[in-house]
């Protein structure tokens, strides 16, 4: 009998199959297209884990120990549901637990959770890393019913990325057959329902900014210093060794060192055409932060950006009719590669201050208990944002476990203290060159007006009284005390203040 089921052997699907059965879990495996399923055990004989085909998905059914643990990773939306729809017609049973490991939204697995009750137990879990995380140690995020995570611990802390335990970095080494012993697994369990899916995709809109931010990075230093990818690639690399150590400015490094393989005089990165897709994570993550009234401008900035990526050909027609300025002096490379850095680090924290902000208000909201020092901790391995970075932020929680935002805590506060001097002028200086930075001037913005006592709002509310009656409240008076004023003719020599 199996230990466990795997529906859906996609890339991601036959990478956890295996990391899964090299840590000893026979696993039984089932794709809609049988071919792909029987060819995948056949060029994997030697797995210390057995992995059993399964023909139908009745055969997987009965082929599980019970309580059976299903894991499905299929295409988020209908298969998903649709997967589950026939488990429950071959037999799967109410304290069976079905795992959803999909990019899913957070509101189906809730919705799901409720719907297929009384014939099984579903349960939702983000994962991330790619398919090499998946093979070797993805960062897993579960969310569901706590007896359902007890059947599914064992198997997630296993295959889990495992980290230090003293210095919170990586544990490498993970090899086919090998893999790695010690450490603390990044997993934990996030909260019921849908918060496994919710943090999932927080971490998957921090991966949006993220990635925009260091791309604006490389854009600032290629047009105001005219460098090459590869002196580029020197300068990401220098960058890795301290604050900005990730996996993402890791092979940031990598790429562009790499030649155009069909025109090897060519960089690979200038051969890649200028238009970022999207899955819509970072979209949901944007829309989720506007419903709960949470200022994530970064985020949606970073979406906006791969949008206005995608309108290639217009911009291609509008950069022959519109104007920018003119060519400005830069100043000296090395000061100006420093600012950026400086720039990149500073807009970060801000970025990161926001999906903490989010995810504190999506707690209250669906009333989870959310403990970010942890969330911030099984990111430190496996994931696509996994950086020295996020030992700072466990490091703060740590401190504070009921910290406001990130922008408080002593470590964080300091270093943009001390860097924004720099962030500003790099900011100023891409406006002034006409390069766009949508999420470096976003995040200033934020940290602006986060710090700001008094913002423009004000104008903005009597406004809104002005046309619509919609009440303000006033400076000298206790919050939630509204008052209105009766606004007939704008020439009237006084105002008649009404309660």
């Amino acid at each position: 009998m199996a230990d466990v089921g795997l529906i859906g052997l996609a890339v991601m699907g036959k990478n956890l199959a295996l990391n899964m059965a090299d840590h000893g879990f026979s696993v039984a495996v089932f794709n809609r297209t049988t071919e792909v399923m029987r060819e995948f055990v056949e060029q994997n004989p030697a797995t210390p884990g057995k992995l059993t085909p399964c023909a139908t998905l009745a055969e997987l059914v009965q082929a599980l120990k019970k309580p059976r643990v299903v894991i499905v990773l299929v295409k988020a939306g209908p298969a998903v549901d649709a997967v589950t729809q026939q488990l429950i017609a071959a037999g799967i049973e109410p304290g069976d637990v079905v795992v959803d490991a999909g990019n899913s939204l957070f509101t189906d697995t809730i919705r799901r959770e409720k719907q297929y009750a009384q014939n099984l137990k579903f349960f939702g879990s983000g994962v991330s890393g790619g398919e090499t995380g998946a093979r070797f140690g993805p960062s897993l995020m579960p969310g569901g019913d706590p007896e359902s995570w007890r059947h599914l611990e064992p198997i997630w802390r296993a295959i889990a990325a495992k980290v230090d335990e003293k210095t919170g970095k990586p544990i490498e080494g993970a090899a086919p057959g090998k893999p790695v012993s010690g450490g603390v697994p990044c997993t934990g369990y996030i909260g019921p329902d849908g918060a496994g899916h919710y943090v999932k995709m927080v971490h998957n809109g921090i991966e949006y900014v993220d990635m925009q931010l260091i791309s604006e990075a490389y854009f600032l230093m290629r047009r105001l210093l005219n460098l090459e990818p590869d002196e580029l690639a020197d300068i990401f690399a220098q960058w890795n060794q301290g604050d900005l150590d990730s996996y993402l400015i890791e092979i940031t490094a990598d790429i562009l060192r790499q030649r155009d393989p069909v025109k090897p005089r060519r960089f690979f990165v200038d051969s890649v055409l200028d238009t970022a897709a999207q899955k819509g994570t970072g979209k949901w993550t944007s829309a989720n932060a506007l419903d709960l009234g949470i200022p994530a401008n970064a985020i949606a900035e970073a979406v906006f950006a791969r949008c206005l990526s995608a309108l290639k050909e217009e911009r291609v027609a509008a950069g022959k009719k519109l104007r920018g300025p003119e060519k400005i002096s830069p100043g000296a490379r090395k000061t100006l590669v420093e600012a950026i850095r400086v720039a990149l680090y500073c807009s970060k924290i801000c970025a990161y201050a926001q999906g903490f902000q989010l995810m504190a208000a999506a707690g209250k909201e669906y009333q989870w208990k959310l403990d970010f020092g942890a969330i911030a901790a099984m990111w430190r391995g496996g994931c696509i944002i996994r950086a020295r970075f996020l030992q700072k932020i466990t490091d703060a929680y740590a401190r504070d476990p009921r910290l406001g935002n990130l922008l408080l805590d002593q470590y964080f506060k300091k270093q943009i203290a001390q860097g924004q001097a720099q962030w500003r002028k790099v900011v100023a200086l891409a406006a002034q060159a006409g390069v766009p930075a949508p999420a470096f001037m976003s995040a200033l913005s934020y940290y602006d007006g986060y710090r700001s006592a008094v913002l423009p709002a004000g104008l903005i509310q009597a406004q809104r009284d002005y046309f619509g009656a919609h009440t303000f409240e006033r400076v000298d008076q206790p919050r939630g005390k509204f008052f209105h004023v009766d606004w007939p003719n704008p020439k009237r020599p006084q105002l008649e203040i009404k309660h």
